[in-house]
């Protein structure tokens, strides 16, 4: 008799703190015991992980209308004598106290919230239950602690299922939809639950929180693989049964499906109520089986339930959506789709279709699996049971099996979402595109592009193909993988890419030069024979520089010769520099930091001669001389007609943008043409790529976009097509600051072929993965697409440098960022050779690789006995040295034991279009037949822009012997096909080339050697070179004397 009574006594007691905690609320929140047999025990503790009553269950109207009285019935309901309310909404329900739970610590004092659908009650609090037992249960049970548990051991499936592990799970976005509330909590167990989904005809079961169970046809709400699956099943101890917002998901993988009826004709029999006001053209289509046997839904669009739904608002819903077929099921579900899918089928009967409207009790709307279908179809398309696609595959692709992910460390290095068209024919088809042998698709709506070696790195498994079983969201016919898994193919055709690895002499190899005294901004080699160097003057780190400087490569071993200090007189900062087509080779160097800056306009003229000391120094006067607006970042190319156009920028140091073009020499009229298409790319369309084309007109490449501009207006002639980036992200870009390179590829005589420009690297916005890959166009040709060709590794500012036997050296720069300070991470040390006489995708060679980081600010030029200059590294960033440092990487062919072959000229080197270059050469491994001779144009390098890059193979013949070789050289036609321009010929002996020789070809026809007219500045005037008999001329405008013939 004594426990009734302490019994009461703690009730009162507990009834009595209840009441002086709810003063200190601003409510009365009484507990109270229920009328009828359930008492209140009082307030009990929880934890998440370890549930005193280990069965949340879902209540009549949801936690918003939860009170203790509605807790309590469902409890009881499903067979509970204990019921506890946490949380003002949760409802928890046992038939044991577990976890060791207990009277709270702090008595009721963290029973503190009010319920939601009763605010005069008590329900629980934060890791609080209001506990209830039903007639004095709590008497008589013990307290069951972890060690008194049985603990749960079985891991395994019944026959026919396959177990696929702990999935997280939500009560408002259920990873399984369809809850059975058939098996009491108590009799809860793995066999129960998938007994009862397969008879319901799921595919997928799934138990939860000890004595949920849950059925679907696949996984939603993006469920997805976790932990936390630690609670005995509450009719079987020894089995897991998921967990707090913990699923223990399993499959069912039988193959033998049970038959469908097909009927050759569809009933017409229309449902009890007659409904007059259907659209125009739609029908009943008769009573359908829904979800047989695990097929997933007959219709994929699955709209929200509606309360009040209609046939006719479930049909203009899906006619909204875009749908031709409309099925309504069980009262207000409403589906959608413009086919039936998963082998639906005709019932056997109209009358299954049997539950009215809920929104019209006179209309049916389906029943339990049982669809009313209406559409507008005249015969309704019927679809297939989903499979993997392993057939009619695009290219050489084959389906390897169902693949492992990790969500956080993915298998293949690039996703793609593909929200509405995830097929494997449009996935496969971007991974080969971009070069990818590897790939797949997850989740329905995911693609990856990667390589085979990366399912190799991540030791991916393969697993059942019934574990990927989401359909793609592209073809409701296929799957797409599945949570964590990818439905994985690769290429077995020719390989994508073949890349050669070379070694030894075949790689190359760099070699330190010389120590340097700045951080070149800009390179160019004048015709002189030396370097010409500029720098940030003024906002340089060091602020110790004259801000330019002139290297003489024959005076190496002697520092101070080697360095000749020059001048500017304006900040250099992020300009451009090209070689003038006059007779003494100026260079000009355009635009700078701020103003004036970025009205700056230099020249230098090369003087001296390798060994000999120059004396000339950059010339300026912005008072006199300068750009019509302010530039920073701009580009510069010589015209046809030998104008300079000047092209984009910003007003200075993270400006506005300048989207607009101008000639330089200004001619009369001549102001700034505004360009909408610089203005809507700004700022990534800084440095732009520009080339004369040869049929006429002006390439322009910005950001990743192109087109042709009219030479003359400089209008927009033609739009090409987007510049590809990304497999991944389209709106990765190729020029500053996803910054790539641009070169053109060699043209040959008789310059029939068209003009191809080739852009390599670049990067991408968001994370700024940097590209691996090069895009090539031939712009002039309609229709011309971009041929993509995969690089061995990814590269943002980058160097690209042209070499005499028509290949290129790509080189320097990181692999992930953007070109700034401190913007660009893991440095590229690799060289790479592209060589464009061999078929696409087997044109690069890897190299040998540096030890120099090579960032932000890095230069490499053709020199002319044919190595390549590598400098610069301008991070302002903690982590890479500012690089001062010069190095020169040598090529093959000047390791391949042969002695460079020599040359001179027999009659001058200034030349018009179509003229004769006569030269006598020495060779000294071949003969005249197996000679090549290239035309290298002269080139002013900056931020991955070689200005004034390209490459010539021009007509020529050759006769004598090895050792008296005498060759006539056709120059190229016109101007469109070799813009005026001084370029080093080479002549090449088996591919070894000779030290290159300036030569000019095209004269100078706008008279630029005229330009700028003062007394301050050097004019060469117009008329042949000094090697062709000219003379030079300081602060006038005169031209050569002498019987020498002009070339303009």
């Amino acid at each position: 008799m004594a426990l009734p009574f302490l019994r009461l006594a703690f009730a009162a007691l507990s009834l009595s703190m209840t009441f002086t905690c709810s003063e200190a609320r601003s409510g009365s929140h009484s507990v109270l015991p229920r009328a009828d047999t359930w008492s209140y025990v009082g307030c009990y503790s929880d934890n998440v992980g370890a549930r005193t009553l280990t069965t949340n269950v879902v209540t009549p109207g949801g936690e918003a209308a939860l009170t203790i009285q509605i807790c309590q019935s469902t409890c009881q309901n499903l067979g509970y004598v204990l019921a506890g309310a946490e949380y003002s909404g949760e409802c928890y329900c046992a038939n044991n106290i577990f976890n060791g739970g207990g009277l709270a610590s702090d008595g009721e004092a963290g029973c503190n919230m009010p319920c939601n659908g009763n605010a005069s009650e008590t329900c629980g609090g934060s890791a609080r239950l209001s506990l209830y037992d039903l007639n004095n249960a709590i008497v008589s049970l013990p307290t069951l602690t972890t060690s008194s548990i049985p603990v749960p051991t079985f891991t395994g499936a019944p026959s026919g299922w396959v177990p696929l592990g702990c999935y997280n799970d939500s009560v408002n976005a259920r990873t399984l939809t369809t809850q059975i509330y058939s098996i009491a909590g108590t009799s809860m167990s793995v066999d129960a639950c998938l007994s009862a989904c397969i008879l319901g005809g799921y595919r997928l079961s799934g138990v939860e929180y000890g004595s949920e169970c849950y059925c679907d046809h696949e996984i939603e709400n993006y469920g997805a693989p976790a932990t936390g699956c630690n609670m005995a099943c509450g009719g079987n101890l020894t089995q897991f049964c998921g967990g707090s917002g913990r699923m223990n998901v399993y499959n069912y993988t039988a193959t033998s499906l049970p038959p469908t009826p097909t009927p050759t004709t569809i009933s017409a029999t229309v449902p009890s109520a007659t409904i007059t006001d259907l659209p125009k053209e739609w029908t009943y289509k008769g009573c359908w089986v829904d979800r047989a046997l695990g097929r997933g839904s007959i219709l994929a669009d699955n709209l929200p339930n509606d309360a009040n739904m209609t046939v006719e608002s479930c049909i203009q819903n899906c006619i909204t959506a875009g749908y031709s077929i409309a099925g309504m099921e069980y009262y207000t579900q409403c589906y959608c789709d413009s086919a039936i899918i998963n082998l639906g089928a005709l019932a056997s009967s109209d009358s299954q279709c049997n539950t009215p409207c809920g929104g019209n009790v006179n209309q049916m709307c389906g029943g339990g699996d049982r669809m009313s279908i209406y559409s507008n179809q005249t015969s309704l398309i019927v679809r297939q049971l989903p499979v993997i696609q392993n057939t009619s595959l695009p290219g050489n692709w084959k389906y390897k099996g169902c693949l492992t992910d990790d969500a956080v460390n993915r298998v293949f290095p690039y996703q793609i979402a593909l929200t509405n068209n995830n097929t494997a024919t449009n996935c496969l088809s971007l991974c080969s595109e971009f070069g990818y042998s590897a790939g797949g698709m997850e989740y329905s709506n995911q693609c990856f592009c990667g390589d085979v070696q990366d399912v190799i790195n991540h030791k991916a498994t393969i697993v059942d193909d019934s574990q990927c079983v989401m359909l793609c969201t592209g073809n409701r016919d296929t799957y797409c993988g599945g949570p964590s898994l990818i439905t994985y193919y690769t290429w077995t055709g020719t390989p994508l890419n073949s890349w050669t690895f070379e070694s030894g002499n075949s790689a190359g190899k760099y070699e330190f030069l010389i120590g340097g005294p700045i951080i070149p901004l800009t390179s160019a080699v004048g015709i002189n024979g030396k370097i010409s160097f500029l720098e940030k003057f003024g906002t340089s780190p060091a602020n110790n520089s004259t801000g330019a400087y002139e290297l003489d490569l024959t005076q190496i071993n002697n520092y101070t010769a080697a360095w000749r200090p020059m001048h500017v007189k304006t900040d250099v900062f992020c300009s451009a520099s090209i070689i003038l087509p006059d007779r003494l080779g100026r260079q000009i160097n355009i635009g700078g930091w701020a103003l004036p800056s970025t009205l700056g306009v230099r020249f230098y003229t090369p003087d001296g001669a390798p060994g000999v000391p120059s004396k000339n120094d950059w010339e300026e006067n912005y008072q006199e001389i300068g750009l019509q607006t302010g530039r920073w970042y701009p580009s510069a190319m010589i015209m046809a007609n030998g104008s300079i156009l000047v092209v984009g920028g910003e007003v200075g140091s993270n400006g506005a943008a300048v989207p607009s073009l101008e000639i330089i020499p200004r001619p009369a009229g001549g102001d700034v043409l505004n360009c909408d298409y610089l203005a809507r790319t700004d700022p990534y369309n800084l440095y732009p790529y520009l080339a004369v084309l040869p049929t006429g007109g002006i390439f322009i490449a910005y950001y990743n976009e192109a087109r042709i501009l009219d030479e003359v207006t400089l209008q927009t002639q033609r739009v090409l097509p987007n510049i590809p980036a990304a497999v991944n992200n389209f709106l990765g870009g190729r020029t500053y600051p996803m910054e790539g390179t641009a070169v053109l590829m060699p043209q040959n005589a008789p310059y029939t072929d068209p003009l191809v420009v080739m852009i390599c690297g670049g990067s991408t916005p968001g994370p700024e993965i940097a590209l691996d890959n090069c895009v090539s166009l031939k712009p002039e040709v309609p229709g011309a697409k971009w041929t993509i060709e995969r690089m061995p590794s990814k590269r943002v500012v980058s160097s690209m440098v042209a070499l005499p036997d028509g290949t290129f050296l790509i080189l320097n720069g990181a692999q992930q960022g953007f070109a700034g300070f401190g913007l660009a991470t893991e440095p590229n040390h690799n060289a790479v050779l592209y060589d464009p006489s061999k078929p696409l995708n087997s044109r690069m060679s890897s190299l040998a690789n540096t030890t120099i980081d090579r960032l932000y600010h890095n230069e490499a030029v053709l020199v002319p006995d044919g190595r390549v200059l590598v400098t610069g590294s301008d991070p302002e960033d903690t982590r890479f040295v500012q690089e001062y440092r010069v190095e020169v990487f040598l090529p093959p062919y000047l390791l391949n034991g042969v002695t460079q072959p020599s040359f001179t000229f027999s009659n001058g080197n200034d030349f018009g279009y179509g003229d004769t270059i006569s030269i006598a050469a020495t060779l000294y491994r071949g003969n005249p037949s197996t000679v090549r001779i290239s035309l290298m144009a002269a080139v002013g390098a900056t931020h991955g822009n070689s200005f004034g890059q390209r490459t010539f193979f021009p007509a020529f013949s050759c006769s004598g012997t090895a050792a008296n070789m005498q060759c006539s050289i056709t120059t190229p036609p016109n101007a469109h096909v070799y813009p005026p321009s001084w370029a080093m010929l080479f002549v090449l002996d088996n591919g070894t080339p000779s030290v290159g020789q300036w030569v000019r070809i095209g004269g100078d026809p706008a008279r630029l050697g005229e330009w700028p007219n003062y007394p301050d500045f050097t004019l060469p005037g117009v008329g042949p070179t000094v090697g062709a008999g000219g003379v030079v001329n300081k602060g006038s405008a005169t031209t050569a004397a002498g019987n020498a013939t002009l070339k303009i």
